[in-house]
């Protein structure tokens, strides 16, 4: 099965993540955050730091006692086993062990430094490092080759960069303008695949291209005003960058090179970059959800993809907080870029939980006030669409957010002969965006909307309850064969793991069609981006 988006740390264990279990009352993170700041000893060593042996590593390997390294620190994780939101078995998986490579797979965006700092034991001890090969980039750029992937040696592509880079750049000037050229060698390349930042008299450009990305980083040579434009020649592959000179010298050399610069890297989301972005506007979408618009710093350039979210990034008295949200357009009508990257704002729509870590605080926010905002992370390809005739999409509450940009795709692209939303609330006063969402069907005889509610008031006419065989079994009679289908599942724990989980009957009897039909017309994905 493939992802549809989801940060791997909060998937289900059907999705191919991992399982969030239910904890024990006082075991919640800011529970976690007051014992680390209670003064109590958290390593058992009353504050004292050693250097740790792989061998005395291995000695803490209990619950009771139980020894984690991670980035080449370790810590007492003993204390926190109560606290772990995957359960104590998914976090002794790592015990006596050097777990960095375990928790890059499941939580590589969370800072370990911040949550475990009180229950650091000490450092490993160092052991000799092969020296790394360096090779020197068209820039004349020194820069290390690349460490190999799960033990396996270079790939070919990347033997292949220290001679030929798959992209590159040029550049040229006019008394007014600097313009820089990155030719891709794809013509499909779209704004989605661009993030422009200028700050401090410093460009950097990433250009992403499926799990890969091709870094320009240059100190300017001479000061500029502003990004004027970013604008992808899809037709031709290229992307101009252009800069608004600050006066009419001319310069004899773009600027000098930064870390990365020219380099073809993979990505993983421990190589996330966050930004400062400001609080434009707040508006309430129902009792409990707020649609924000935050503008990205000056000089920032970047858009979010289908099927793609961010982070934000808090700190709770000194612990970092970090949660995923999706991106939606600022109404379920908007226009998609024409290629010219003019997106300087991201919107969120936010269901406010009073309970909750972070979302309380993002409540609070005035206009004017800043967050920290990832850059975008997801594995779902607009190419994915391709071939597809028909789009399911079961959306519990805020589970919603994902499947906007996906409708909106969809409706432009002749292909898509059906679009069915069932969408799942407690009660009607949840239901957000409902007039637009009953207007797009009225206007696009393509899209269907039915709201299914839990808890609704004695006159409520639709139908009830939560997600089940019965509300799900329609799919499939009246289908027409040659349909090639994308179901798109999202929505909190309770929705998916009815819907995903072992017992989930709905889900059975979809995935059945697949076997009667013996055929891969209906293609699955899950969707679950957790909004709290």
């Amino acid at each position: 099965m493939s992802q549809f988006p989801a940060p791997g740390s909060q998937q289900r264990a059907s999705a191919g993540g991992r399982n969030k279990v239910q904890l024990k009352p006082g075991r919640s993170l800011m529970d976690w955050i007051r014992l680390t700041k209670s003064g109590k000893d958290m390593t058992g060593l009353c504050g004292r730091l050693i250097v740790v042996t792989e061998e005395e590593l291995a000695k803490h390997n209990k619950k009771t006692d139980c020894w984690m390294c991670i980035r080449g620190m370790v810590y007492n994780v003993t204390p926190y086993l109560e606290y772990h939101p995957g359960g104590e078995e998914e976090l002794m998986r790592g015990a006596g062990a050097d777990g960095t490579e375990l928790f890059d797979q499941i939580h590589s965006w969370v800072n370990s430094e911040s949550m475990l700092k009180e229950c650091l034991v000490g450092r490993m001890a160092s052991k000799p490092k092969p020296v790394a090969k360096v090779f020197e980039n068209q820039s004349g750029l020194k820069v290390p080759m690349p460490a190999p992937l799960n033990g396996t040696s270079v790939p070919d592509r990347f033997e292949k960069q220290s001679k030929d880079i798959p992209l590159r750049h040029e550049w040229f000037q006019t008394e007014d303008t600097i313009t820089v050229i990155i030719y891709t060698k794809k013509k499909d390349i779209n704004s989605d695949s661009v993030i422009v930042e200028l700050e401090s008299g410093v460009l950097r450009t990433e250009v992403r291209q499926e799990e890969y990305s091709y870094i320009l980083h240059l100190e300017l040579s001479h000061e500029v005003r502003e990004v004027v434009s970013v604008h992808c020649a899809s037709k031709v592959g290229k992307i101009e960058v252009s800069l608004k000179k600050l006066n009419s010298a001319l310069w004899s050399d773009l600027g000098k090179p930064q870390e990365h610069h020219n380099s073809y890297k993979k990505r993983t989301d421990g190589d996330l970059s966050y930004r400062k972005c400001t609080l434009l506007s707040k508006v309430d979408v129902s009792h409990d959800t707020r649609l924000l618009c935050f503008q990205l710093p000056p000089g920032c350039y970047m858009t979010i993809p289908v099927g793609q979210h961010i982070y934000l990034k808090s700190s709770i008295q000194d612990v970092e907080v970090v949660r995923p949200y999706t991106p939606v357009p600022p109404s379920l009508y908007a226009e998609p870029n024409d290629g010219g990257l003019t997106c300087t704002n991201i919107y969120l729509m936010i269901k406010i939980y009073p309970d909750g870590l972070l979302t309380p605080l993002i409540d609070k926010l005035q206009v004017g006030d800043c967050v920290s905002v990832s850059s975008p992370v997801g594995n779902f390809k607009h190419s994915q669409l391709a071939g597809v005739t028909e789009l399911i999409l079961l959306a519990a509450g805020t589970g919603f957010t994902p499947m906007i940009k996906l409708i909106n795709c969809s409706l432009k692209m002749p292909s898509f002969r059906k679009i069915r939303l069932k969408f799942f609330n407690k009660t009607e006063k949840d239901i957000v965006w409902r007039d637009l969402l009953d207007q797009l069907a009225s206007k696009d005889k393509r899209f269907e909307v039915e709201y299914i509610l839990s808890q609704p008031h004695l006159e409520w006419a639709g139908k009830r309850g939560k997600v089940k065989m019965s509300l799900c079994s329609e799919f499939l009679t009246g289908r027409i064969e040659e349909l090639k289908t994308l179901v798109c599942i999202c929505g909190p724990p309770a929705f998916t793991e009815q819907t995903v989980g072992s017992n989930a009957t709905c889900l059975q009897v979809l995935l059945l069609v697949i076997f009667i039909l013996e055929s891969k017309q209906l293609v699955l994905y899950l969707c679950s981006c957790f909004l709290t």
